[in-house]
């Protein structure tokens, strides 16, 4: 008999608390953001300079750059997996891998360039 050797046991913990830990810091701010669209919807001020001037704050910048960077990992964990369990080529599943990659990263520099210009 051939004992089977189980290397790695709790490599997929790090993937399932990622997910949940991304998901909570998305919910958290688009509950956030939510309340303050309905807040900024019921001043009757609200056009489209109040809007530039509340992206003007870094602080703002900040979290919207920390809800993206949130929900590419949250992607990059989602689509891995997907991959990973129903691509079966191991060159198929490298090339999605790495487009997946490209894609997410460019998504990164792109929300920057939006949110910091």
């Amino acid at each position: 008999m051939v004992e089977r050797i189980v290397t790695g046991a709790s490599y997929g913990l790090f993937s399932w608390l990622q997910q949940r830990v991304t998901a909570v810091i998305m919910l958290m701010i688009a509950v956030v953001f939510f309340v303050f669209i309905a807040y900024l919807g019921l001043n009757v001020n609200s056009n489209i300079s109040s809007w530039q001037n509340v992206f003007h704050c870094n602080l703002v910048r900040i979290v919207a750059q920390l809800f993206f960077v949130a929900l590419l990992l949250h992607a990059w964990v989602g689509i891995r997996d997907l991959w990973m369990d129903y691509v079966t080529c191991s060159r198929l599943r490298l090339t999605l891998h790495v487009l997946t990659i490209i894609w997410l990263a460019a998504s990164l520099i792109y929300s920057i360039k939006i949110i910091w210009a």
